[in-house]
């Protein structure tokens, strides 16, 4: 059992009674110490609390609050260059705080200034509540991850790999029936090669083409199994080896497959060393003499192109008929084809439209329902593991309003069938808030977070004056220096200032000061003033870490930010672990993170999480505005699935709606019931 993963995805902690009697100021000192850091108990935690020995509940206080501290970020020490911070600033002139920060530069010495005492904290926060789990519901963690069908993301793998590691064979008994994506499966059988006995029957069983295999190596290697980037494949041992070749040799149209992917499978071709094997595997041979002498071989794909310059719009529908993830994400291409022969090309995608999977009918609905509306961008989220976003001008062809509509018809009946057959869910509350929140399509990129939600998203900022961010980092093998940086835009998305080592205060804002060397670990904040920053025009505040020094986050032993909602800024400490909204690791390839938006205006916090460049030219965001202006502009007019929209189609199936969630079986909430940030449900049980 494993209380951190479990604290962290659920919000429970597996406690078994004891036959003590203890007394409840034991239970009442440990309340109020985790009330500090946001959250308590319920009372059915509390009750068997007070059964456990003295023993056990030190046990289980040390690990819990050493848990909880991490989770929030009060693990760390923050000090600021200025500890008075925000008065500080505020009323320091602006003469002083250039020298201040000429002296740090050209000393590496932060000021000296006597930290006065603060008032204590005045803002009323509501507490997270933490319940008492089971072992049953902790192991569905595995089983509703592994089921998951959406791509998995860095921290879902890392709990993966607990279950695997600790569970080693009995792992196979919380194994679902189905695991729909091909990447959680290779990851899986890497996993399950290293820790079990029995692994072959897992993978005999759904590893089915070239191109899985490949998948498999990369995994195995510690590669990238998206296949958006290059793995640099390790060398395996022999029964690897053999296994590997078995796989590939059982699989379908390997020749073809492996072309697809031609340079990857040369280079782990010198890996396998097939031809050791080549009366065993004569397929495998086969295939990898082609690839390598360049023998002629008509592939599917060449098929396709041919037809597609004939513009023969029915003969590529034809073709594809028998791949319909291909047809689906090449329809919109077909009906601009050969206007005369649309109807023909919607009957043959109905026809194949129930051999979709969920995740493509709900983004190719969401694109033809969008697609006749005007706008200015079309936005791109590219596979990978970090987490990019591309947006370019819309230049996408017109199509009739009646063909969106039938398309977007087709994927609706399609899904209804789908969902019908599921069990039903009863009488189901459906909250409004829902329209804000979208399906967790892909978390493969997705960071660390206290609370995960799906990129695009939009959360109702707390009642609050004041919005604090805050970073901490750590050196890594060099002097590192990340910057915590807040960009200012008016509602037309024009650069008005941005809050930053340069430019400590203005529009409301405030910088706690720039500090360039952190081999102890250090810290920054800003300030938003609600409410002046919006009576000087300013609509939107995008959030940037850049790491000025240039080393990626990845390279640093920890880097973390997040942001704290509070009403009296000047009360209790400047980190305030209680008021922590949200917390994020900064942990990919890149150098810098844009991880949020806030909205002043509608009064909500856009989660971005992305990477604006990866090896960036520019070393602060005023030298590259226009880059964040595009990013700021594509992450507020996404047009996405949400899961008011997905959850709708599932009550409409398989359930009734209630008019309220006291009369409901099933609610689907921000608050409760199943939540947006229920992604392994979501992505399990309802994709």
């Amino acid at each position: 059992m494993n209380n951190a993963i479990y604290l962290r995805r659920k919000n429970k902690a597996l406690v078994e009674k004891g036959g003590e009697n203890l007394p409840e100021n034991y239970i009442a000192a440990f309340l109020k110490n985790i009330e500090s850091l946001g959250y308590t108990f319920d009372e059915e935690l509390i009750e068997v609390l007070k059964t456990l020995s003295l023993e056990d509940l030190t046990v289980f206080y040390k690990e819990t609050v050493g848990i909880l501290r991490e989770l929030v970020g009060a693990h760390r020490e923050f000090k600021p260059m200025y500890p008075n911070f925000p008065e500080q600033v505020l009323e320091m002139s602006e003469a002083r705080l250039y020298l201040n920060a000429v002296i740090h530069y050209l000393t590496n010495r932060l000021p000296r200034f006597e930290k006065k005492e603060r008032i204590p904290l005045l803002d009323g926060v509501k507490l997270k509540i933490i319940r008492r789990g089971t072992l049953e519901d902790f192991e569905s963690i595995f089983t509703k991850l592994a089921a998951s069908n959406a791509s998995l993301s860095e921290q879902d793998k890392l709990d993966l790999k607990w279950f695997v590691e600790n569970y080693r064979d009995d792992v196979f008994r919380l194994m679902p029936q189905e695991i729909p994506q091909k990447e959680t499966v290779a990851f899986l059988g890497s996993l399950l090669i290293d820790f079990t006995e029995n692994y072959k029957d897992f993978l005999r069983e759904r590893i089915k083409t070239a191109t899985d295999v490949l998948r498999l190596a990369a995994a195995m290697s510690g590669g990238d199994v998206s296949l958006a980037s290059n793995t640099r494949f390790r060398n395996f041992r022999r029964f690897e080896r053999r296994l590997l070749l078995e796989l590939l040799e059982n699989a379908g149209n390997i020749t073809e497959d492996m072309l697809r992917w031609k340079k990857r499978w040369i280079r782990l071709g010198e890996r396998l060393h097939a031809g050791e094997f080549a009366e065993k595997y004569p397929k495998v041979f086969e295939a990898f003499d082609t690839i390598r002498n360049g023998k002629p071989f008509e592939t599917f794909n060449a098929k396709i192109e041919r037809a597609l310059k004939e513009k023969n719009a029915v003969k590529v529908a034809e073709l594809l008929e028998t791949r319909a993830g291909d047809f689906a994400r090449r329809l919109d291409n077909l009906l601009r084809l050969d206007e005369s022969r649309r109807q023909e090309v919607l009957e043959k995608f109905a026809a194949c439209a129930a051999q979709i999977s969920t995740p493509v009918l709900l983004q190719v609905k969401s694109h033809f329902e969008h697609r006749v509306e005007p706008q200015t961008l079309r936005i791109f989220f590219p596979k990978g593991n970090v987490a990019k976003v591309q947006a370019i001008e819309n230049k996408l062809p017109f199509l009739p309003k009646e063909t969106c509509a039938a398309v977007a018809k087709i994927c609706k009946d399609a899904l209804s069938e789908r969902f019908s057959k599921l069990p039903p869910l009863g009488k189901c509350f459906l909250d409004e808030r829902l329209r804000n929140f979208l399906v967790p399509f892909s978390q493969r990129s997705a960071s660390k977070t206290l609370r995960t939600i799906t990129r695009g998203s939009r959360l109702a900022l707390p009642e609050s004056n004041v919005i604090r961010f805050f970073l901490w980092w750590k050196n890594g093998k060099s002097r590192t220096d990340i910057d915590l940086s807040a960009a200012l835009y008016d509602t037309d998305f024009n650069y008005r200032d941005v809050i930053s080592y340069y430019n400590l205060k203005n529009y409301g804002g405030y910088h706690s000061g720039d500090i360039i060397d952190a081999p102890e670990g250090a810290a920054e904040f800003i300030d938003i003033d609600i409410e002046k920053t919006v009576s000087m025009g300013i609509r939107y505040v995008v959030v940037s870490l850049n790491s000025f020094t240039e080393q990626p986050y990845c390279d640093l032993p920890e880097c973390f930010a997040g942001w704290m909602p509070r009403t009296h800024a000047g009360s209790g400490e400047i980190f305030e672990p209680k008021t922590v909204a949200d917390r994020i690791d900064l942990a990919s390839d890149t150098c810098i993170c844009i991880p949020m938006i806030i909205d002043l205006e509608k009064k909500e916090v856009i989660w971005t999480d992305i990477a604006l460049k990866k090896t960036p030219l520019w070393n602060n965001v005023q030298q590259n505005l226009r880059g964040v202006s595009l990013m700021t502009r594509a992450m507020t007019s996404l047009k996405k699935t949400t899961l008011h929209e997905l959850f709708t189609l599932h009550i409409e199936a398989h359930g009734e709606f209630a008019d309220s969630a006291e009369n409901a079986d099933t609610i689907f909430s921000v608050e409760k019931g199943i939540t947006p940030f229920d992604l392994e449900t979501i992505a399990s049980e309802f994709m």
